[in-house]
This record gives structure tokens, sequence and C-alpha cells, in this order.
């Protein structure tokens, strides 16, 4: 289908893209995620969002927390294994030409995981760069094991809400100066966090020096998110039921990535980035493809 919306509406963002004849003519943001509505119904939000847009006319397919009992309508999760090219049968219809892409789900004895917005970027990822672990990074990143189409299995880790949280609301960032980049403490991080087989007794040793002056007082950030970094990677790449020594994907913008990267050769692994947005418009596309048969 050459014409139609496609919108990516997380919990504080929400970004929207229309395409005429296979050509992006127009795209908009705004903060209205929704956890920020401001008073707004959901359906208030997409009309202001896509106004002067021909949302009566070609369809628009949103994807993300839009979908959850916080956003427009709840919609179901899919259990997995799930192929990826079956989301499109599966779109709940919200209003007019409106439908959201479902999210993924696990649950399992020793996994209970969800997943909402990944899927999409996870359907144009594989068509983009085939690969049988792909890597989510952000505030709760994600492990994705792929065979194929199918979702195998998928793991979240906190890493980037926790280390905000230590950070801005533990003792381990109190009284610190204004953080600065400093890749020699990120990599220290790597390097300490990757070789242990847990970090928790390693999180005060934060704290404890750069109170010493042991540490930079203006890196503190570099270490903990290096620290963190690696210890996520060394455990995930490890638990991955269906990775091989093909490079393995990872799915995020320049600067995260590379972090990523580096705590992945630091264990000798080799990755290749995608960009999110290219991956979720080719996933959007592929559902847009079939709803247009």
């Amino acid at each position: 289908m050459s014409s139609y919306i496609a919108i990516d509406w997380g919990s504080t963002n929400l970004r929207a893209w229309h395409y005429d004849k296979g050509e992006c003519v127009d795209q908009r943001r705004s903060e209205a995620g929704v956890t920020r509505l401001a008073g707004r119904t959901a359906a208030e939000v997409f009309d202001d969002v896509t106004a002067g847009w021909p949302v009566d006319r070609v369809p628009v397919i949103m994807a993300g927390m839009v979908g959850s009992n916080a956003g427009w309508q709840p919609v179901p999760y899919l259990g997995c294994p799930m192929a990826l090219d079956q989301l499109a049968s599966h779109l709940t219809h919200v209003a007019d030409k409106a439908w959201i892409v479902p999210g993924l789900s696990i649950e399992r004895d020793d996994n209970d995981n969800v997943m909402r917005g990944e899927e999409t970027q996870l359907l144009g990822a594989t068509t983009l760069h085939a690969a049988s672990l792909y890597v989510m990074p952000g505030t709760h990143a994600k492990w994705v094991d792929v065979e194929g189409l199918e979702v195998r299995d998928f793991r979240t880790v906190m890493t980037g809400e926790l280390h905000h949280l230590l950070l801005n609301h533990s003792l381990i960032g109190a009284g610190l100066p204004e953080q600065q980049e400093n890749n020699v403490a990120f990599q220290e991080g790597i390097e300490r966090g990757a070789q242990d087989a847990s970090i928790l007794s390693r999180l005060f040793e934060v704290r404890a020096a750069h109170v010493l002056g042991t540490r930079d007082r203006r890196h503190v950030s570099e270490f903990l998110s290096g620290l963190l970094i690696g210890h996520e990677v060394a455990l995930m790449t490890k638990q991955s039921t269906t990775y091989t020594r093909q490079p393995l994907v990872i799915i995020a913008g320049d600067a995260l990535a590379c972090r990523y990267q580096q705590a992945l050769q630091f264990i000798g692994l080799e990755s290749v980035t995608l960009e999110g947005d290219r991956a979720f418009q080719h996933g959007i596309r592929s559902i847009a493809n079939v709803l247009a048969n």
C-alpha cells in the first residue's frame, strides 16, 4: 500500500508520518504520550496530531503504548512463539480507518514478559537484516530470540531506568557535580560489569569510589552506565537460546547503539546497528501492504 499514516505512540511521546504514493510527505511529533494526555482523550489527541491528513481515506496504523490499558483502547497481547508476519491479521480497529498493532507476551514459569511497539520494529528488522538475536536498548531494553520470522522468546532488562534511578534517587548520585561524557570511565565500567556474575555488590562501590576520591566525581554517570550495560550484555548473550555466531542486530539510535557495540566488542561479539525509526517504518509498511490485499 503506497498511501497510509503511521503512528508510533509511546508513553511520553508520539510520532506520526503521512505516506502518499510511497513517499513521506509530512511528519509530526508531540509530547502527548499516553501518560501525558493532559486531560484529553486519546481520540482528541489523535485528531489534533492528524489534522489535515486524509484519515478518512487511507489506513492509519498505530503501535506502542496506545494499545495499553492507559492508551486509547486495551489491545490483547499475542502469546509467543509468534510469527511476526501474522501481526496484520490481529489488528484492533479503533476508529474509521485506524487500527492498533497488538503487542507480544511471554507467559512461562521462568519468564513473564510483555512488549508494545517493539514488535513492529522487529517485523521491519527481520526484512532489513535477518538475525537470531535482536537487542533493543532503551529505558527497558529488550533482548529478542528470533527464528526466521518467529519470535521465540524475549527478556526485558531495566538498565536505562535503573541508571536513572541510581544516579538521581540514591546515594550513588548524591552531591555530584554536573556529569560529563568520558569514554575511559565508560569502558572501565564495561570491564567491571561484564566480568562479574552479579553487580549488586558493585553498586555501592560506585559511590564509595567517588567519596574516597579514587574516581572523578564528574564521570560517575559514565562509569555506572558502563557497569550496567556491560553486565547486561554479558548476561543476556549467555541466556539467549537461539544466538549463533552471526552478528546480532542492535535496533537503536547511533549514540545508544555505540555504547552497546562497545560492550559487545569487549566480550568478543560482533554486531550491526539498525536505526529504530527505519525498522518501525518498514514494519508499518509491511502491515499496510497486507491491509491493501
